[in-house]
């Protein structure tokens, strides 16, 4: 026989961003402990609102099942001691099994005796571990923020209001910061009132009841069909952000969808600010044309019913005009101030105390995007657009509307830098330096917009790390894996001729200026290791299967358009129709680096060879090498792996003809410098090895 299990938390409003993780982690937890106490169960079912975070388990056994198993311990050597006698590790074995010492005995195991026990246990009622299981699932579950109440000693994310524990139509008994568990829930606050659940399965519907729409998916597809019937009526746009779909997904225990105005006069400033407001502030969705055009409208969800709801969308109005008022006067005053003031603010704020203030890091930001520009021969105009956008690209650091609304950095340095008369391109580039700013945002578009971009990422990177601030684990306070893999994105959109290395020794110079704490070796070789995991992400995502990761990666990923190009072509030749073949071309270039790996030099003398199958090997490849140089410099690595696999044949007989360990000190060096000049131009493509087949 098995029963439903429902376990519902009652809670005071628990805050929009913590509700989702806290119910996965309600779900995880409750599944793990009754898999780890022998419990059969069924499907696991998580429901959440602002109010209440609940697990439905279906088919939950009413008994643990029995155990009848044989374990073992440790070595005969270990478990007896000179007489014969268990030592201490053997009744400790015995003893955290449940085993009588005298039950204990011997087997042996890949030649070695081993103590062996038979566990057995009989399984209890499942009722009768439930109260202490689900009070231990709720102490160890832990938040990104939590409280303490009264005189309790639990911390939890909120208050504790209520408990349902039901096992089938029975009540788990189970009391926590003085709230006795039992079979009512709490319906909407305003709208439902208390009622009592029958058994688990009534859990869903009997909420609904009370209007409260405790399946998370179900509340959202209402959301989104509401949002979507408005929007069609009105023949709108209406920009549903996934964050802010999420939160308010958490706001709510029954949604209304409603639509308030604002003052038009209001869209003569940004509209990105406007949103900024509305959605950051007031949790509304803007509303726009079906050019993309903002419109005096937003979309609001209430958590209730659609009764007054013309009294409820002008308290909203009334709110956001204060809101865009106070914008409105931010983006009138910051225009007062001239550029060269805020760059003079500038140098009052401490970027960091180790390295300077944001002035401070303005300058290197210049220094570097100069030296960047020069690199990739940049035309006389973009390097002066560069060199101007470096300059103020963080002067609207300083502005009100910066200070209200930081998402809005970069996006505020261009309409005012616009607006001061500084070229179309500089104040283009001052938004896109911060881009990507996320996962999934696009590269900067122009070129000044990208140097001043990876100038200003490499700056804040190599900074960090000069002074030994580097990410640990899941540690990463200065966001530098995504500012890391910002740069990697960037050089790959604009197709940048940068070198990963030659980026951080344009940064690290700049910053030895400054004095650094640690060597720009170390530095470097930091970087690379750093770097190599942002480079092996971008290959991931775009498939690569991990072996080809692998071996392109350990040739090398300095050239980051020519790691994605080595890549795809060895993932075309190895899972082609052809592979068969290209196995066997593998095959002799692995033979190749294996031997050239004792090699102390890769200078050939010709008159030393001594068998023909040495003449010819060298001939062959001296006959490809230029070519497949050429074309592995211009990125033709199809062409360039097609000549060196012509040396399949030739490789072949070699080994098959010659003893390259020979005796003669001379004649052996001279065969392993042939084949080390060889290995140079394999392992520029990947290190073969690694394939799988």
């Amino acid at each position: 026989m098995a029963k439903d299990l429902l376990f519902e938390i009652g809670l005071e409003e628990v805050p929009a961003r913590f509700v989702r993780g806290a119910v996965n982690q309600l779900k995880d937890k409750l599944a793990k402990w009754l898999d780890d106490s022998r419990i059969a169960r069924g499907e696991v079912e998580a429901y959440a609102t602002p109010r209440r975070l609940a697990v439905l388990v279906r088919g939950v056994a009413e008994k643990q099942s029995d155990v009848n198993e044989e374990v073992k311990g440790p070595s005969r050597k270990i478990a007896q001691d000179a007489s014969g006698a268990w030592s201490k590790a053997a009744l400790g074995f015995a003893k955290s099994q449940g085993i009588e010492p005298d039950q204990l005995y011997f087997k042996e195991l890949a030649g070695v005796e081993y103590v062996y026990g038979n566990k057995s246990s009989v399984g209890i009622e499942t009722a009768a571990v439930l109260s202490e299981g689900l009070n231990a699932i709720i102490h160890s579950m832990t938040f990104p923020k939590n409280m303490r109440w009264g005189s309790y000693d639990l911390k939890f994310v909120r208050p504790i209001k209520w408990l349902v524990a039901l096992f089938g139509s029975e009540t788990v008994p189970l009391e926590i910061t003085g709230v006795a568990s039992g079979n009512v829930t709490r319906g909407h606050r305003f709208l439902g009132s208390d009622t009592t659940i029958a058994s688990p399965a009534d859990y869903v519907d009997a909420l609904r009841a009370q209007h409260v729409i405790a399946d998370i998916a179900e509340r959202e597809a209402e959301i989104v069909r509401q949002i979507e019937a408005l929007a069609q009526e009105k023949g709108w746009e209406i920009a549903v952000k996934e964050d802010l779909l999420e939160e308010v997904l958490f706001l709510v225990e029954t949604p209304s969808v409603l639509f308030g105005t604002f003052d038009p006069s209001f869209l003569h400033i940004p509209q990105e600010v406007l949103i900024t407001s509305m959605r950051e502030h007031q949790r509304y969705f803007p509303v726009l044309d079906k050019e993309g055009k903002l419109l005096p409208f937003f979309v609001t969800v209430r958590n209730g019913d659609k009764t007054s709801l013309d009294i409820v969308a002008k308290g909203n109005e009334k709110v956001l005009r204060a809101r865009l008022s106070d914008a409105k006067f931010f983006y009138a005053e910051d225009q007062k101030l001239a550029i060269a003031d805020a760059l003079a603010k500038l140098e009052t704020i401490v970027y960091h105390e180790e390295l300077g203030t944001v002035a401070d890091k303005v300058r290197r930001i210049r220094a570097v995007a100069d030296k960047l520009a020069a690199h990739v021969q940049a035309d006389a105009s973009d390097a002066a657009d560069v060199s101007r956008a470096a300059d103020i690209s963080k002067f609207d650091l300083v502005t009100q509307m910066v200070y209200e609304f930081p998402e809005l950095q970069g996006i505020m340095g261009e309409d005012y830098a616009r607006k001061a008369g500084e070229r179309e391109a500089v104040a283009k580039a001052i938004n896109e330096h911060y881009q990507p700013r996320f996962a999934g945002d696009r590269a900067p578009a122009s070129l000044a917009g990208a140097i001043v971009s990876l100038s200003d990422k490499i700056d804040t990177i190599v900074g960090c790390f000069s002074i030994g601030i580097i990410p640990t684990g899941s540690q990463d306070p200065y966001a530098l894996r995504r500012q890391a893999a910002g740069i990697v994105q960037t050089i790959l959109a604009q197709n940048l001729p940068i070198a990963l290395g030659d980026l951080f020794d344009i940064a690290i110079s700049v910053h030895e200026q400054r004095g650094v704490k640690r060597t720009a070796a170390e530095i470097r070789k930091d970087l690379y290791d750093f770097f190599a995991l942002r480079v092996k992400n971008v290959l991931t995502e775009q498939g690569v299967r991990y072996d080809v990761v692998d071996a392109v990666m350990a040739g090398g990923f300095d050239d980051l358009k020519l790691t994605i190009d080595r890549a795809a072509v060895l993932v075309s030749y190895a899972a082609g129709d052809e592979k068969d073949e290209f196995k066997l071309v593998v095959d002799a270039f692995n033979r190749v680096n294996n031997l050239a790996a004792k090699a102390e030099t890769a200078e050939v003398d010709p008159t030393l060879f001594a068998e023909p199958a040495e003449q010819a090997l060298y001939d062959a490849w001296k006959s490809v090498h230029s070519a497949y140089a050429e074309r592995f410099r211009s990125g033709d690595i199809a062409g360039a792996l097609t000549q060196l696999a012509s040396l399949k044949a030739p490789i072949t007989t070699y080994f098959d003809s010659v003893m390259v360990m020979a005796q003669q000190d001379d004649v052996r060096r001279n065969r392993l410098a042939t084949l080390a000049a060889i290995s140079a131009d394999i392992v520029k493509l990947a290190d073969f090895s690694k394939l799988v087949w």
